[in-house]
């Protein structure tokens, strides 16, 4: 490996300007696209759970939480199916990645409409309105899936630099954060109706219509911005078909690789965490009694990524991105582990907030370094076996991540029902015992999410700066030769369709 690494190393020009250089508008674009995924992946992650508990009256547990924990079942098969079907296809006249955000755009955003619409008005049936919530989901996750696998792959076709790597993950991180932060403050505004509460006050309650209308909100702006990144991007590495591709070599491989598993073990984790956050929602209505807090909670958590935004590519690049990312998931795991120790009272909201944007802080470095630290993994698999398999890997590790917010769903609402929450305290907002309950919950598991991360990137993850030089070499190397032999068959293609023309009829 040594000698490999030495050959590559002195049989590259590492001083000369890489010919797939990329610049604003590709980051632009690429952060466009990926607020178009977080629109309606944010709302659906953010409120079905309310909407199917509290809007359908359908029991949490185990009736909800059955229905997310049998979709990711369902996606152990769909998504590394998707991956396959994404390889095997040839590139068009669009690329090989980028019809997808024209093809599959407009169907996403409709199944996620449907997630939301209040069936009961036309059935009083639970098993009726069950299987509907199953039907619609499902439909939701397979086309996310569909755009999600080719849209993270895109990115390692658009170049293969490594410093327009960071700059993609670093404006995906910004669209990841317009996207996410879209749908939390403005959605309390339109799904939440106030009710009083007969003592002089109030508290808050879903609302059916609101939250249809926010769906078709956020639908519509995923299918302008899938569009509108489809006709600013450019795949410029070529990425052919690969009609014979082995599922299980190719992912047996992946399972040997330890940088692979251990960005699959972050990615569960990260998700998770993500998804799990959204249980404040039940933090703010039931324990705090003022769901405005949901605003702060979002401005908490996405202003540290806005903060750091062109700071941490930076700091990446001097010190590496398996570095940045440890000390990133150590700030938040101290501030996790503090927030659960101090335990908040009801009147102390600022505090509860002022935790959050620290734990926010660490995480940005996370967010803001994620996608280019999948980037690396999906070119030290090449440089491994010497053969691309960037939607395999965007396969799986959209799997993994779904995985995480399955554990993150199914294991949050276990914890809500065992700490006595109930479809009755949609009505009833604060409740004593059980209000703290779920304070508990929502920052016993921050706590330990946040340090599992930190040591995965400290301890399991092998990839530093130093060690990645040898295979951005070999990479840059092996696209370029795959460039030339690409133009040589267009020319020979050309060539021989001139000669055909130009032959004489008989």
């Amino acid at each position: 490996m040594a000698k490999k690494d030495a050959e590559i190393e002195t049989g590259v020009e590492q001083a000369a300007p890489h010919p797939n250089k990329i610049g604003l508008k590709d980051g632009i674009s690429y952060m466009i696209g990926d607020a178009g995924n977080m629109f309606v992946l944010t709302y659906v992650s953010s409120y079905l759970k309310v909407f199917l508990t509290d809007v359908l009256k359908l029991r949490a547990k185990p009736t909800v939480a059955n229905l997310f924990l049998f979709t990711r079942l369902w996606d152990a098969i769909n998504d590394p199916l998707w991956g396959a079907i994404v390889a095997k296809r040839k590139p068009g006249k669009n690329g090989k990645y980028r019809r997808y955000l024209l093809t599959v755009s407009v169907p996403l955003a409709i199944s996620e409409v449907l997630c939301f619409v209040a069936f009961d008005r036309f059935t009083n049936s639970q098993a009726i309105l069950l299987a509907i919530a199953y039907a619609t989901y499902i439909a939701f996750g397979m086309l996310y899936t569909g755009m999600n696998v080719p849209f993270g792959s895109l990115a390692s076709v658009i170049t293969d630099d490594p410093d327009g790597r960071t700059l993609l993950s670093t404006f995906r991180a910004i669209g990841s954060g317009v996207g996410g932060a879209a749908p939390l403050l403005l959605a309390p505004i339109v799904v939440y109706t106030k009710m009083d509460d007969g003592n002089g006050g109030t508290y808050d309650v879903a609302s059916g219509s609101g939250m249809l209308k926010f769906a078709i909100i956020m639908a519509v702006f995923s299918a302008v911005a899938y569009l509108i990144c489809y006709t600013m991007t450019k795949e410029r590495v070529p990425s052919e078909a690969n009609p014979h591709v082995d599922l299980k070599k190719t992912y047996g491989s992946m399972i040997k690789s330890r940088p692979f598993v251990v960005l699959a073990l972050t990615g569960i984790l990260i998700s998770g965490q993500l998804q799990f956050s959204s249980l404040n929602q039940y933090l703010y209505k039931n324990y705090f009694c003022d769901t405005r807090l949901s605003i702060l909670g979002t401005v908490a958590q996405y202003l540290p990524v806005a903060i750091m935004i062109f700071l941490v590519p930076k700091l990446s690049k001097k010190y590496g991105k398996k570095e940045l990312c440890q000390v990133g998931a150590f700030f938040s795991a101290a501030a996790a582990i503090l927030t659960y120790l101090i335990k908040p009272g009801r009147d102390q909201a600022w505090l509860f907030m002022i935790l959050l944007f620290i734990i926010g802080f660490g995480y940005s470095f996370v967010s803001i370094t994620n996608w280019a630290v999948v980037a690396d993994v999906i070119d030290y698999q090449q440089y491994r076996t010497h053969e691309k398999s960037e939607s395999a890997i965007y396969a799986v590790y959209t799997f993994c991540r779904k995985l995480g917010q399955t554990a993150a769903d199914y294991g949050g609402l276990t914890l809500l029902g065992m700490v006595g929450y109930t479809e009755e305290m949609a009505k009833i907002g604060y409740k004593p015992g059980v209000s703290e309950g779920i304070l508990k919950v929502c920052t016993l598991i921050p706590a330990v999410v946040y340090t599992l991360i930190f040591l995965l990137y400290k301890f399991g993850y092998p990839l530093t700066k130093e060690r990645l030089e040898p295979v951005y070499a070999y990479v840059r190397q092996a696209n370029s030769e795959a460039a030339q032999e690409a133009d040589m068959e267009k020319m020979k293609e050309e060539i021989k369709e001139e000669l055909t023309l130009s032959a004489p009829e008989e």
